[in-house]
């Protein structure tokens, strides 16, 4: 039996907005019930309606701001309301930051049951606008807009594509291009086909993967090559699945198929493929790096293994200050491109194995080997089964990079009540400013060292 929204009360109605959700959501305790306010901010009052109700939390969204935050801004997006791409624009930089921080806490309290023996300072990119560099768009023909082709994000509720112009946080040469990219899928034979679209892009090269359902005609592939040409991007089309991901425009040969970016402390360019997994923030990511080999505290006798090690992010900035790293990844396409970064970049001691993480490993070749020191960075899921057999490993120091606050907690509550650890430093890193994302990195020392 499927359960029925509550009717919810009509109007306006005033709050106070006392703390904000995990998602950014004001939350207000009305008559003893929590209320999920949407746009409120702690220390407003407000004027709201009721948008959902349950029998034990209500959702509304601001309608009014009768005593403003000190933290309120101006979102910089004029369709931030309407699209989820964003959650915090409202929010100030320092606002934002404290809000993160105090999440980061709270779930190390909530689900480990530990805190750090220091904060560290968060990490900020220079730019809060035009920073991101990858994303995967949506789009969609609407008839009912007009037989348009909207191509973006989803809106707040995710049923349906936001309707918008422009993104703020895309690289400009993406998103700035959301109306032109519109209108030209809208041209296109299969404009009902095209389901969405992933952009990349590098320190000099933009590349869009057009995904298509069914073949292309003749007519369309020329004005895809067109206006690939007039927008100077690299054009990929897809078929299916991933491994069908092939250049269409421009001709390259095979040595020159690559996006790349450059880490300059470490004297590092690591190509990679429009598809393969980077950090979305370069000028973050260079500091994310910077700052977690200080913290490793690298050596020339140190040997490093760096566990979901992706195309070598970590691994190849590393290998100039030791004597070994070695990385594993998951996916093997990643350890084969990781290699060839190494090669492009003359680094000879590093090697990579391709295993999966969330299994048990001690029985595996790379596992053999004795480690001073280890790297996580793990996907959201998090690095509970590494850190449930760190004793076979016992290195002297772990360097933790998260993505997800909560799965962090976790396990460092298994190295710390577990596993014989101290935590001894932990902050977090804005890799994803506007939204709730909450990146981070925790230091780990074994007892005794």
């Amino acid at each position: 039996m499927s359960r029925r929204k509550k009717r919810y009360p009509e109007g306006e109605f005033e709050a106070e907005i006392v703390s904000l959700s995990h998602e950014g959501r004001g939350v207000a305790k009305i008559d003893g019930k929590t209320t999920f306010i949407q746009f409120g901010l702690p220390g407003e009052k407000v004027k709201f309606k009721y948008t959902y109700s349950r029998a034990k939390f209500d959702e509304g969204i601001v309608t009014e701001i009768l005593v403003p935050s000190k933290d309120r801004i101006e979102p910089v997006c004029e369709a931030y309301e309407q699209c989820g791409g964003c959650s915090l624009q409202h929010i100030s930089a320092e606002g934002q930051l404290s809000h993160k921080l105090s999440t980061l806490k709270e779930q190390f309290a909530h689900f480990g049951n530990v805190s750090p023996q220091e904060w560290l300072a968060p990490l900020q990119s220079p730019k809060t606008e035009g920073y991101r560099s990858k994303a995967r768009l949506g789009v969609r023909y609407v008839p009912k807009k007009d037989n348009r082709v909207l191509v973006g994000f989803r809106e707040r509720n995710g049923r349906f594509l936001a309707d918008i112009k422009a993104c703020e946080v895309l690289d400009p040469s993406v998103g700035k291009s959301l109306e032109s990219l519109q209108t030209f899928i809208r041209s296109l034979d299969a404009h009902e086909t095209i389901p969405q679209i992933e952009a990349a892009v590098d320190e000099s090269k933009t590349a869009l993967i057009i995904r298509h359902l069914e073949p292309l005609s003749e007519t369309d592939l020329v004005k895809i090559k067109n206006y690939a040409e007039e927008k100077s991007f690299w054009i990929y089309l897809q078929s299916k699945g991933p491994n069908t991901v092939t250049l269409f425009y421009p001709e390259l040969s095979k040595e020159e198929r690559f996006l790349s970016y450059s880490i300059p402390e470490f004297d590092i360019t690591i190509r990679y493929h429009p598809n393969d997994f980077t950090q979305v923030n370069t000028d973050l990511n260079k500091k994310m790096l910077a700052q977690a080999i200080t913290l490793l505290e690298p050596t020339q006798d140190d040997h490093i293994l760096d566990l979901f090690c992706g195309l070598g992010n970590f691994t190849l900035p590393m290998a100039r200050k030791v004597k070994q790293v070695t990385g594993v990844e998951g996916e093997e396409t990643m350890v084969k491109h990781a290699f060839e970064s190494a090669a492009f970049n003359s680094i000879s001691n590093v090697n990579f194995f391709a295993a999966n993480l969330f299994e048990e490993f001690a029985h595996l070749e790379w596992a053999q080997q004795s480690y001073t020191k280890v790297l996580l960075d793990p996907p959201r899921a998090g690095a509970e089964m590494i850190c449930q057999q760190m004793d076979k490993l016992n290195p002297e120091k772990i360097v933790y990079v998260s993505c997800n606050p909560a799965t962090l907690a976790r396990d460092a509550g298994i190295l710390v009540n577990e596993k014989g650890y101290t935590m001894t430093h932990a902050g977090i890193m804005d890799m994803f400013p506007h939204t709730t994302h909450v990146e981070s990195m925790a230091v780990f020392i074994k007892n005794g060292k």
